[in-house]
């Protein structure tokens, strides 16, 4: 019998959703900050590059809130689907990713 293939994304601790909502939520909130100091910089007349700079890094900022999400959905709802026994389920999950990834293409 072959040995059994290793799992590649271990089942985290119950409290990792918790953390990594923690971790969103404050990274949200770190953006919104940044939001709120554009939005000054307009009405107080920056420098249009300047303002620029700072739409670019709240835009990063952003990117890596929506890897954390990502990360967290190929960990915990994806993975189960994809080991679950319904084919249905498995299909409409792979269709959302490549969705997804396909998004992030354009």
């Amino acid at each position: 019998m072959p040995d059994a293939i290793p799992d590649p994304l271990p089942s985290a601790p119950a409290t990792s959703s918790r953390d990594s909502d923690a971790r969103i939520v404050a990274r949200l909130r770190s953006v919104e900050g940044h939001v709120r100091g554009v939005q000054r910089m307009v009405e107080e007349g920056a420098y249009c590059v300047e303002v620029v700079h700072q739409i670019d890094a709240v835009q990063k900022a952003l990117g890596k809130v929506s890897a954390l999400l990502l990360d967290r959905h190929l960990r915990h709802c994806a993975t189960a689907a994809i080991r679950g026994d319904d084919p249905a389920e498995r299909e409409r999950v792979l269709g959302e990713l490549l969705d997804v990834f396909e998004a992030g293409r354009r």
